[in-house]
């Protein structure tokens, strides 16, 4: 690759390494200081006039210093007449708030690629977003690479009787990720959903016998082996994260329910007054949007309801999603798949693992989780990798070299996005 330079930020050096080795480069010169006042210091160690720039900086568990870092190190390559800049992020920081969730909340995603271009990135390289329509935010060209290709590969090569796995999204925010796996793989697929318990619902070990007479009564002619028949609704209790039967008591029931109650009279009387107000937004703005998708944002201690649409009885169950932040949506749904449904194995596959305050090993003492695949995109500690029995970590970096080398050449990267399609 001549009139180019690639250059490694601290955030994660190791995927920084193996990009270099597969593209057959060395690692630029760069100096990254910190003052005693935490200031970041960059200093170019050579020369990269007219030269293609890229920056490798991954979203990592000091995000801020290192967004921060990056930046100054795009500022450093326009300073030094970089002909080309391009930030190749493999896991994009603060994606997971690129929508507005509460009243007075920030799109922050979309301040970070305004931060990005005003600092002076030319193009973007990142993987599997947490939003596709993030790449809206930006005003320079953003290639959002795929993971699922590689994870359907490595699923192919590494889980036995794969093609009886059953692919399961945890939230219905990962519907389309989750479905466009299973159509890759050719294998069946279920979802999961999560929500408050209603107080008086009928049992769920599985649907109720009412339910499914009237459910005949109305459709005489429905297929009984449509996979979304209710008799393959299994629905379960979610109490402090984790599954629990039909007679457990939950801890301090009635304080919680006058806990909701209480919520519920206060979001009626906020709701009256929006509309009875002057404001702008009365008619608009009194939906609060949180948890629509990413239900596990804080772990919740209230009862839940977990509810999977599909079969799973005596198949793999594949967990997919976009990235593993959170340990207690995976293991109640991992829960609610063996004990409930009836799965043989558990995976929990994701592209980012973000492993930080001990999660993954609330995941490994889960009896549920048979085993963790993740990609290297965000940098996991080395003793994380030796003391885990269950983790699996895929090295991403040659779709991002080839990203990389195609970019520089102009050759076209849509091969990039199926590349595994016709295997």
């Amino acid at each position: 690759m001549r009139k180019s330079k690639v250059f490694v930020g601290s955030s994660h050096p190791e995927l920084g390494k193996l990009i270099c080795d597969r593209l057959g480069v060395r690692e630029g010169k760069c100096t990254l200081q910190k003052f005693a006042n935490g200031e970041t210091s960059v200093s170019i160690g050579e020369s990269i006039r007219d030269e293609d720039c890229y920056i490798v900086q991954s979203g990592s568990d000091r995000i801020n210093d290192h967004i921060m870092e990056l930046l100054i190190m795009i500022s450093a390559c326009r300073g030094g007449s970089a002909n080309k800049i391009t930030a190749v992020i493999p896991y994009f920081p603060y994606s997971k708030q690129s929508k507005m969730k509460k009243h007075r909340g920030a799109i922050t995603a979309r301040m970070i690629a305004n931060l990005l271009t005003m600092a002076g990135a030319d193009h973007v390289i990142t993987m599997d977003l947490h939003a596709a329509q993030m790449q809206g935010f930006f005003t320079k060209p953003v290639d959002n690479l795929y993971a699922g290709p590689t994870l359907a590969r490595w699923i192919r090569l590494n889980i036995p009787e794969w093609r009886e796995a059953v692919v399961v999204s945890k939230n219905p925010g990962g519907t389309k990720r989750v479905t466009a796996l299973a159509d890759a793989l050719k294998i069946n697929f279920a979802m999961i959903n999560t929500d408050r318990r209603r107080r008086n619902a009928f049992p769920i070990s599985r649907a109720s016998p009412t339910i499914l007479a009237e459910f005949d009564d109305d459709d005489d002619n429905a297929d009984k082996n449509d996979p979304m028949s209710l008799s393959e609704i299994r629905t379960a209790r979610v109490v402090q994260g984790h599954v629990v039967d039909d007679n457990y008591e939950a801890p301090n029931d009635e304080d919680a329910d006058t806990s909701h109650a209480s919520q519920d009279n206060e979001a009626m009387y906020s709701s009256v007054y929006s509309l009875t107000s002057n404001h702008d937004h009365a008619l608009g703005g009194t939906i609060d949007a949180t948890g629509s998708d990413d239900e596990d944002e804080h772990e919740v201690t209230e009862e839940r309801m977990i509810t999977l649409v599909g079969d799973v009885k005596d198949r793999t169950a594949i967990i997919i999603d976009d990235m593993i932040d959170r340990p207690g949506s995976y293991i109640a749904a991992a829960e609610h798949c063996r004990m409930n449904c009836g799965a043989k194995k558990v995976y929990v596959i994701a592209t980012h693992g973000v492993f930080v305050e001990g999660w993954l090993e609330d995941m490994e003492n889960s009896w549920c989780i048979d085993h963790i695949v993740v990609t290297n995109t965000f940098p996991i500690p080395s003793e994380h990798r030796t003391r885990s029995n269950k983790l699996t970590i895929i090295d991403i970096s040659p779709l991002l070299a080839e990203c990389i080398r195609r970019n520089h050449y102009g050759e076209s990267i849509s091969q990039l996005f199926d590349h595994m399609m016709t295997i």
